[in-house]
């Protein structure tokens, strides 16, 4: 394919990888892309995408090569246990500013998460302004039924954990596998050690977004 040799592919300093959305590309947009390169280059577009895509992952790795959970984790969060009744544990969120937990048995092996998405379902709410609003409409009468509910009959079961030296891949697939706001981190011997929340994780990588 012949190139215009009078035209430069040129990118300003203000414009850093992390501004640009990450998009597929087109055809098109390949093609674009090579006509602005001068001289000629006997590739074609599927070759240039195969090309762009190693490439690609060839950076990921080398960018996030140091990234390992247990660095990125919060190591002294407060863990929950099953037999604690729901206002106990709604303490414990809201004394660490977290809006979940993971729930550990005595060998600190989590088995399920807590989430304040639990709380609501509790209470029959979709959200903490419904909660509320079904609180003054109660006259502020108590939920003593609801309040006393140990975490285990509510908790989530299916929890997606990350091991503590996973790396920047692992973690990312592990983000994708659920919508929760954090992971439980275990070690080797499958034992919480601490919780790797995604707005941290995000905040250090760099990553627009992590779905």
């Amino acid at each position: 394919m012949q190139r215009n040799p009078t035209r430069r592919h040129q990118r300003t300093k203000s414009t850093a990888p992390e501004d640009v959305p990450e998009v597929d590309l087109s055809e098109e947009d390949i093609l674009e892309a090579m006509r602005e390169i001068p001289g000629y280059i006997d590739i074609t577009t599927s070759d240039f995408r195969i090309i762009y895509e190693l490439a690609h992952a060839h950076a990921v790795d080398r960018l996030f090569t140091h990234v390992r959970a247990r660095d990125l984790m919060r190591a002294d969060i407060e863990a929950l246990t099953p037999e604690l009744q729901l206002v106990t544990a709604a303490r414990i969120l809201v004394r660490q500013g977290l809006k979940s937990l993971p729930v550990v048995d005595a060998r600190r092996h989590v088995v399920g998460m807590f989430t304040q998405t639990d709380v609501l379902r509790q209470f029959g709410a979709e959200s903490v302004l419904a909660l509320l609003l079904a609180e003054v409409e109660r006259d502020g009468a108590p939920f003593n039924r609801h309040t006393q509910q140990p975490v285990g009959t509510m908790m989530t079961t299916s929890t997606v954990t990350v091991a503590d030296d996973a790396g920047f891949h692992a973690i990312i697939a592990g983000f994708h596998n659920h919508a929760g706001r954090g992971m439980p981190v275990i070690d080797a011997e499958q034992r919480l050690v601490g919780m790797l929340l995604r707005r941290d994780f995000m905040a250090a990588c760099h990553v627009g977004r992590v779905r």
